[in-house]
């Protein structure tokens, strides 16, 4: 039989007290956050500064291999990173007192320190770290105070003779670990998981705001959106719909904890290089005359043949008729505009005031925008990516210059334009499917907004381009819908696509990364024909 060292017997029960102390100073930390501001929870702070503070390179890396289950990603990868540094705090402090403590504190330090970077935070955002450091520290200090061989405040070795044996078969080769340790281990993390779930369930609490959009009546478009022709579904089953529903709409951003704003919160600062700087509130912004209208919308991180990408039915005021009314100085190149979670976006004003259908966004499909897309007001500008344009919960607008600012992403290295490249897409048949030999209809999506697409090439294997059908074209803003149907022989294939834009320019066929302006290549499938 082999035996366990004493002194490796010592060390678990030093890092199991480790994640419980850990545990318990994060579960107040959220408690204590309830009475400060949701964004000084330590978790989100720290989250929040992790993913501020991260190269582009790693966030592409999360966006590419996550999609849009990053932040559960993130999260998970947080909890198991303090998990084990937790651990190792309980041992270090078992070994080297007071070094785990130490660590602890430190740790603190940096949540503060987190916390008060967060957007509109104030000194009391501290609170809720210095409390998790602080309740861990206890804790630890308690349970350690539990174990074999430590020492008394008064000296001398406590003695607890009602053990359980280390070994679990009455046979210890080393200290026995307290039954009172065990029971008040287990309590305090019993008690954590309770206050923890607690904490978070009401600062993530959006009753209010869900109640907000509820009640909330949208107005009529003065200028509707055209009906969606028929001829615009390619009528392949398993293809792509025309219009993304909100629930399927992909959702790419920064924020971790999804701003809980409501209408009567809400209200749009335009400032800058303007004549007039203005406040609209949202009772002004609902009175003015609405615009709707369909725009496909990409995200910059989508590989080729990603899916980032959706088309849906948008209501709000023209962003030029906000701009006019605060009067924009010639010199001023660049709308920044800021998300109520301190985010910016860096946009052309060129997009904003060249008559496209840039609209201030209220609604989504019929109803008020979700919650996660931007509830109550975000933006939609078409013919560009969503990090120079797609500002959600957006509050501030300052009218600069490229010269003189730049947002969250373009100060990572993306371009500062951001104009949605000439691009398409196969969505069915899946990838390595097999099919019987015969006519396979293939069929996909393409995009060129704000140009419109004016023909889809497929390939098959080294053969000629030949030319796709097409559904009706919507508008300029939208995708466009393609059918192919493939007379198959046996053996295995390789399909692919590429479209052609209005002004007669080919999409790109060498394969180039999202980063720094979106990615190009051609988007191919293999397919098994029996």
């Amino acid at each position: 039989m082999t035996s366990t060292s004493p002194a490796s017997l010592r060390l678990w029960p030093a890092a199991i007290a480790g994640v419980v102390a850990v545990g318990a100073g994060l579960a107040g930390g959220e408690l204590l956050a309830v009475t400060v501001d949701p964004n000084a929870s330590p978790y989100v702070a720290v989250g929040s500064a992790v993913v501020d503070h991260s190269p582009a390179a790693v966030r592409e890396f999360a966006i590419n291999t996550f999609g849009t289950s990053d932040k559960v990603a993130l999260f998970t990868g947080m909890t198991f990173l303090i998990v084990i540094l937790a651990a190792a705090c309980g041992v270090v402090q078992r070994r080297w007192p007071p070094a785990g403590t130490v660590i602890i504190g430190l740790f603190g330090v940096v949540g503060a320190l987190a916390a008060l970077g967060r957007p509109d935070a104030v000194w009391t955002f501290a609170i809720p770290s210095v409390g998790t450091a602080l309740i861990a520290i206890v804790v630890l200090k308690v349970l350690l105070g539990m174990l074999p061989g430590a020492v008394s405040p008064a000296g001398t070795s406590p003695q607890d003779r009602d053990t359980i044996s280390d070994d679990g078969a009455g046979m210890s080769s080393g200290p026995a670990v307290g039954r009172r340790f065990v029971l008040t281990a287990g309590g305090v993390a019993a008690l954590a998981v309770v206050v923890g779930v607690m904490g978070r369930r009401i600062l993530a609490d959006t009753a209010r705001t869900v109640a907000d959009r509820t009640k909330l009546v949208l107005p009529k478009p003065r200028s509707a959106a055209p009906p969606v022709p028929p001829a615009t579904d390619i009528g392949v089953p398993g293809a792509t719909p025309f219009v993304t529903s909100n629930a399927d709409f992909y959702r790419i951003d920064t924020a971790l904890q999804v701003p809980n704003l409501t209408t009567a919160d809400w209200s749009l600062r335009i400032h800058g290089m303007v004549d007039n700087e203005i406040r609209i509130g949202w009772d002004e912004l609902l009175a003015m005359p609405m615009t709707e209208r369909l725009v496909t919308l990409t995200c910059v991180s989508n590989e080729v043949g990603g899916d980032l990408i959706g088309n849906a039915r948008w209501l709000g005021v023209p962003m030029s008729t906000l701009l006019e009314r605060a009067g924009i100085r010639p010199q001023a190149d660049m709308l920044l505009s800021t998300s109520s979670d301190g985010w910016t976006c860096g946009t052309p004003v060129s997009a904003v005031t060249d008559g496209r259908d840039a609209l201030l966004v209220v609604g989504m499909n019929g109803e008020p925008l979700p919650l996660e897309h931007g509830y109550p007001v975000r933006q939609v500008i078409p013919g560009l990516y969503g990090y120079v344009s797609a500002t959600k919960w957006v509050v501030d607008w300052e009218l600069t210059q490229f010269s003189k600012a730049r947002a969250y992403w373009t100060s990572r290295g993306w371009s500062a334009l951001g104009p949605i490249k000439l691009a398409s897409r196969i969505d069915r048949p899946d990838s390595r499917s097999e099919h019987p030999r015969g006519d396979v209809v293939i069929a996909g999506t393409a995009w060129a907004q704000h140009t419109g697409v004016r023909a889809v090439d497929v390939r098959i294997d080294d053969g000629p381009w030949q030319p796709a059908d097409l559904a009706e074209q919507y508008s300029t803003d939208t995708w466009r819908q393609w059918r192919f149907t493939w007379a198959a022989s046996p053996g295995e294939h390789t399909v692919a696509c590429r479209a052609i834009d209005a002004d007669g320019r080919t999409q790109v066929e060498d394969y180039a990364s999202p980063v720094p302006d979106g990615a190009t290549g051609l988007d191919t499938r293999t397919y098994a024909i029996t």
